[in-house]
């Protein structure tokens, strides 16, 4: 018998994969479209560094809603 050894996505994980897509999202599409794009991948930056600071992000909300559980970093125990 096989024991389920799936390994579930914490909130932490979630967080720095959505950060990840947005910045590369960006790049490409500031690359190829518009320079425009640029600002989306300062505003990511930006974010990161406030919730490194405060220790606040909002689409912890988010995830936390969708049902995904704390990992370390944001309220983790």
């Amino acid at each position: 018998m096989q024991e389920n050894t799936e390994k579930k996505m914490n909130v932490d994980q979630a967080i720095l994969r959505m950060a990840g897509v947005f910045v590369l999202v960006s790049l490409g599409l500031g690359y190829f479209w518009t320079d425009w794009f640029y600002l989306l991948t300062a505003f990511v930056g930006l974010n990161m560094l406030q919730a490194s600071v405060t220790g606040f992000c909002p689409a912890v909300k988010v995830f936390r809603l969708l049902g995904i559980p704390y990992g370390s970093a944001f309220g983790g125990k």
